[in-house]
Parts: C-alpha cells; sequence; structure tokens
C-alpha cells in the first residue's frame, strides 16, 4: 500500500477550539484558578521585566493543526501538530509531497527521507515539529491498516499500565488526585538573584513537607539557568532530595551540560524536550552529560525517533521519560511499549477540583486514575477523528 498524500488540515470537534487547541472551559468544579494563569515561572526571558512575571507573555501564538497521511485504498492516519502556519507550509509545500509513492508501512525509511530533506537549512526546530507529525501520522495509518493499537506495533505493552508523575504548581490537588510524584516549575532564576534562591527553597520545603518523604518531588527550570545559579540552588536544595532537575540550562549549550554535570555529580539532572533529532542524545549519552533523556513526540522527529532514543539510552544506562507523555495519545503508547520509559509525565493545567477525565482532549486519548493510565486499544493510536472533523488548512 502506498501513501496517496500528505497534507495539513484545520481541526474541529466539540472538546477542542476550531484550531485544535483546547478551549477556555469555564469548569464548574474548579475551587481557584489553576497555577498557569499567573507566574513567576523561570524562563530564558526571566531577565527581560516586561516578560518575567508570565511565560505566555511571549510565546509563538501559532496555533496547533492536524497532519493526515491518505494511503490509496482511503485509509488515513491522524497526528496532532504544533506551530501553525510555518510548520504546516514545511508539511504542505516541501516534505508531504515528496513522500508520496512511498510504502505506508515503511516507518523508517520514510522518517529517515523526512529528516534527510532537512539538510539544506537545518533538521532541527520547526522541521523537526513537521517531521513529527508526518511520522506519528504515517504510524496512526499504519495501525489503521493493520488493524491494531501502535503499541503492539512496537512489541506489545511492557508493562500493565503507566505510571503517572504529575507536573504543576497545585500540588495540594495532584495530591488528592492519587499522584505518587510530582513535578513543580521553578518560580525564579538567575536574574532574581540570592532572593530568588531563598524564594526557591521556601516552595520546595513547603511542597516537601505537603507531600511527605514517600512522594518524589523534581523541579523544572525550563532553561532558565546558567550553570553557576544551577550549582548554587542545586546546593540548597540537596537537603530536600529531588528525584531530579529538569532543564536547568539551555539546550543547545552542551559544554555548560558537561560543567554542570562535573559540579553537581550528586545531583540527578534530566533534559532533552528541546533537542531536536536522534543527534543531541547520542551526543550526551556518549558523555553521560544527564540522567534522564526527556524528548517530546511531537517535536524530536515522532515515534521513529523516540525508538532510536530510547535504544541509545538503555546503552548508556540511561533513561527515558518523554516530555508530557502522559497528555497525547502518542506519548501514551510509547511509553506503554519502551522498556526504556520507566514513568509517564502527565502536565495538569486544568483548575483544583477538575478531575483529568473532564479536561478537554482529543476523544480517544486516556486519562490518569490515582496516577495509573492505560492507553486505548482501539487501531493506530485509537484517537478518534472523522472527516468530519478536519477542513483544508487555512494559511
Amino acid at each position: 500500500m502506498k501513501i496517496k498524500s500528505i497534507r495539513a488540515v484545520n481541526v474541529c470537534f466539540p472538546e477542542t477550539s476550531a484550531k485544535g487547541r483546547p478551549s477556555n472551559v469555564k469548569y464548574k468544579t474548579a475551587r481557584r484558578s489553576s497555577w498557569v494563569e499567573s507566574g513567576p515561572v523561570a524562563n530564558p526571558m526571566t531577565r527581560y521585566p516586561r516578560y518575567a512575571a508570565y511565560r505566555p507573555s511571549w510565546y509563538p501564538t501559532w496555533d496547533n493543526f492536524g497532519c493526515v497521511v491518505e494511503a490509496e485504498d482511503g485509509t488515513w492516519g491522524f497526528s496532532i501538530a504544533n506551530h501553525g502556519r510555518p510548520v504546516a507550509a514545511i508539511i504542505d509545500d516541501y516534505l508531504g509531497p515528496r513522500l508520496v509513492g512511498e510504502n505506508c508501512m515503511a516507518t523508517e525509511k520514510c522518517y529517515d527521507m523526512l529528516v534527510r530533506m532537512g539538510a539544506p537549512y537545518g533538521a532541527t526546530g520547526l522541521h523537526s515539529y513537521a517531521v513529527s507529525a508526518i511520522d506519528l501520522a504515517i504510524w496512526d495509518l499504519k495501525g489503521k491498516l493493520m488493524d491494531i493499537p501502535v503499541y503492539q506495533l512496537l512489541g506489545g505493552p511492557a508493562r500493565e499500565e503507566l505510571f503517572c508523575y504529575s507536573t504543576g504548581a497545585d500540588t495540594d490537588w495532584y495530591m488528592e488526585l492519587g499522584f505518587n510524584a510530582t513535578k513543580l516549575p521553578c518560580p525564579y532564576g538567575p536574574a532574581d538573584g540570592s532572593e530568588g534562591i531563598k524564594k526557591n527553597e521556601e516552595l520546595i520545603n513547603k511542597t516537601r513537607e505537603l507531600i511527605g518523604d514517600k512522594v518524589d518531588l523534581m523541579l523544572d527550570c525550563w532553561m532558565a539557568f546558567d550553570v553557576e545559579y544551577a550549582v548554587r540552588l542545586a546546593e540548597v536544595l540537596r537537603p530536600y532530595k529531588l528525584r531530579w532537575m529538569e532543564e536547568t540550562l539551555r539546550s543547545e549549550d552542551f559544554d555548560a551540560h558537561a560543567q554542570l554535570r562535573q559540579r553537581i555529580p550528586w545531583q540527578a539532572l534530566s533534559t532533552g524536550e528541546h533537542w531536536y533529532t536522534t543527534i543531541p542524545f547520542q551526543h550526551a549519552a556518549s558523555r553521560h552529560l544527564v540522567d534522564i533523556f526527556q524528548p517530546d513526540i511531537n517535536w524530536v522527529g515522532g515515534l521513529t525517533a523516540i525508538i532510536k532514543i530510547c535504544a541509545i539510552a538503555e546503552a548508556a544506562g540511561i533513561s527515558v521519560i518523554p516530555h508530557g507523555g502522559g497528555n497525547t495519545a502518542y506519548g501514551q503508547h510509547v511509553c506503554y511499549a519502551m522498556p526504556a520509559i520507566p514513568w509517564t509525565e502527565y502536565f495538569v493545567a486544568t483548575p483544583p477540583g477538575v478531575s483529568p477525565k473532564e479536561t478537554a482532549r482529543l476523544p480517544g486519548v486516556a486519562v490518569p486514575k490515582n496516577g495509573k493510565m492505560i492507553p486505548s486499544s482501539a487501531p493506530g493510536f485509537g484517537v478518534h477523528i472523522t472527516k468530519e472533523h478536519i477542513s483544508p488548512y487555512s494559511y
């Protein structure tokens, strides 16, 4: 069976807005506003006061959209894609037409072609988002043609259920939901000086007292630090036994990662959500710069890329815990099937009082209960999208 077409599409169904982004729902059960509605959260722009208080104030505003890969017999695979017009143009104008006529089952070949076609301008960044969208849609198509879930294509479940940790700052609510591990966004960075370190410690201390010693605690620093600040903060937080410190440095600064690894060898470090293609992971593994890889399946190059990253990680004795893996069907399937992935991240953006099953999400996407979940067993990734839900992409 050959690929007939690959195209970007608009997506519209009851649970989301017209562009595939969760709608701004006012939940009746909400007890207070969600942590995501206010700052501060440390980030690379914290040094600039006009953007320091609230991370989304400087985010790209491109909408999410869909990618459809259609086979000759009319069967089609679907994926959600990020960063709107720029990525959609790469799919429609460049990558998509060049894969028409390829075998629908040839995921390795198609992925290799997609990455290599990025050579003229770089296979990372926005190109990698486009590769991810196409790769995931091809895997969805492959599962539908074989009438089995993607996790079966990967060899079947590696575990009975997924252990999920929560990400967010409404920790009391996450404990009520039954999560046994949680990750905090770090509020303050280098621009906040010593006072910021003190406030970060106060937050960690308060959280540790709330959750006790039996719940794992992690800290997400989202590329906000330099080496010196990361070391200072890690030293202060050492008594609180953080499971890991995440993405402390700018993703592209590998020399800084090596310095940090040398200066705090006792602290587990994680990163990788802003690494693209398999190459940065191979480099990091060869030098053991971090203890946990965190690729994002919608950004790094899709499922094929993460399979390769898991092989790299296992050979180096490194764990893989995909960024936001519990929030998408794509991440859920790879976490369910790959032995290299011990945990699954579930990012909680809805207000306290709103259970995960009430959140806006793609039809067929599982949600955690008591910190555990099992992906859909429907063919492909189990995302139920019909032709009535999609329309040609509007640039």
